[in-house]
């Protein structure tokens, strides 16, 4: 019988799949951001044609300062220095040989 190589296993390490995750994170807000900067324009009142733009100009604000806050968290969690002892084991190169 012949012995197939073994493939590395699918599990990244926990400190890598974080980074991952923050590089998600980091490439949706742009989405998020168009979506909430959007939504007003879906709670227009239904009985009357005018609309009432000092909430509509408030929650736009709010939404705005809440996207750059978030985008900081994001970027600061991006350049931070991780550690490089994740308590990990090292992988085996040699998958039994």
């Amino acid at each position: 019988m012949a012995r197939t190589p073994r493939t590395p296993p699918l599990f990244l390490r926990p400190a890598s799949y974080r980074q991952r995750r923050r590089r998600d994170a980091a490439r949706l807000l742009p989405v998020v951001g168009v979506f909430l900067i959007l939504l007003p324009v879906l709670w227009a009142p239904q009985d009357t044609f005018h609309r009432d733009t000092a909430p509509d100009g408030i929650y736009l604000f709010v939404a705005w300062a809440v996207l750059i806050g978030l985008a900081m968290l994001i970027s600061r969690s991006l350049t931070a220095p991780e550690d490089e002892d994740d308590g990990a084991a090292p992988v085996d190169q040699d998958f039994g040989r």
